[in-house]
């Protein structure tokens, strides 16, 4: 199970208790921004795209979407997402609980996206469609592993 690799990813960094399960849904940000009762721009989405080596996983905030000219100056790509199928094969977690840790493949390069930086604290997922934990952006980078901060987004 998704959200056990991740609580199991987290124990390395004693966050594994930090881990909210609801008995609701928080598979879309809508969703888990009413569930958390925060506004949705504080989810931290997780947008997988297509990659020479696995993917490219960029984590923003939940009122952003991909500035396609951002992204290829960024990655010297075009912006592919994967297929659902692709998103679960690839990093092991399925659309709506798709996150940064206990990632599947060690070939995903995470990345954060400089608009979460707004927020004190944002809210990902943790590899189920009712699950998050709240982080503060220099903890979702750090535990994320991620490589860096990218401006690849806009505000919707």
């Amino acid at each position: 199970m998704s959200i056990e690799r991740v609580k199991e990813y987290l124990r390395q960094y004693n966050k594994e208790d930090a881990v909210m399960e609801f008995s609701t849904s928080s598979a879309t940000v809508e969703l888990a921004a009413e569930t958390l009762g925060v506004i949705p721009a504080r989810i931290a989405k997780s947008l997988a795209f297509k990659a020479e080596t696995a993917c490219i996983l960029i984590i923003t905030a939940g009122d952003t979407k991909i500035d396609n000219k951002k992204f290829k100056e960024e990655f010297l790509i075009k912006a592919k997402m994967l297929s659902a199928d692709e998103v679960k094969d690839i990093t092991g977690h399925e659309v709506g609980g798709v996150c940064p840790f206990g990632l599947k493949n060690p070939d995903i390069r995470v990345y954060c996206d400089e608009s979460m930086k707004r927020f004190s604290t944002v809210f990902p997922a943790c590899g189920s469609s009712n699950s998050a934990i709240e982080l503060t952006c220099d903890e979702l980078f750090s535990l994320s592993k991620s490589l860096k901060w990218v401006d690849v987004c806009k505000i919707k």
